[in-house]
């Protein structure tokens, strides 16, 4: 029963689980900035028979088009490192919730160790592009991937800006070693 907003959904995976999750009496609304991005994600869920409980929407994550307080949960899923003006972003989610309502985070984060922030370095800038170039034929966005990657934020920055767009008892957990972190928040 609860209402949730996946921003940048993409190819709306994490859609799909949350309408499973907050069944017909929920709603979840899935937006991105890419309108082929946004119709990849609508075919995904009439593929999964998903259609009652979501809505589709072309928004930018800086400026949702919603009445504040409207959300349970605001979801974004590697999609956060994608935008311009992550302070902006953060903001405007957290202006979304309703009282007691959280913000998720998943993204690609810092590795915790020296060691594995090396290998990690290593795999990353020399076999992901030159692998997207194999099987793609695209290396240039797999360098983005990357590098967009390597520029966001860590886990105890982005927790600060967390905070200072308003959220309370923000934390994150880490998985696999750090490589990514779900980052959450509450609006009392």
């Amino acid at each position: 029963g609860q209402h949730v907003l996946d921003v940048a959904a993409g190819s709306g995976d994490m859609t799909t689980r949350f309408a499973k999750r907050v069944g017909a009496s929920g709603r979840v609304v899935m937006t991105d900035i890419n309108p082929g991005m946004l119709e990849c994600g609508r075919a995904r869920l009439l593929d999964k028979g998903i259609s009652r409980n979501v809505e589709l929407l072309l928004a930018d994550a800086e400026t949702l088009p919603f009445a504040p307080h409207q959300f349970d949960c605001v979801s974004v899923a590697f999609g956060l490192r994608n935008v311009t003006r992550i302070p902006k972003a953060l903001a405007s989610m957290a202006s979304m919730l309703k009282p007691g309502g959280r913000v998720l985070i998943l993204e690609f984060s810092h590795p915790v160790s020296d060691l594995l922030s090396r290998a990690y370095d290593l795999f990353s800038f020399s076999v992901i592009p030159p692998l997207g170039r194999m099987v793609t034929g695209d290396e240039a966005s797999y360098r983005y991937l990357v590098e967009s990657i390597r520029r966001h934020p860590d886990q105890d920055t982005l927790s600060q800006m967390m905070t200072d767009a308003g959220l309370e008892d923000v934390g994150y957990h880490n998985l696999n070693g750090g490589i990514v972190a779900v980052h959450t928040g509450f609006r009392y």
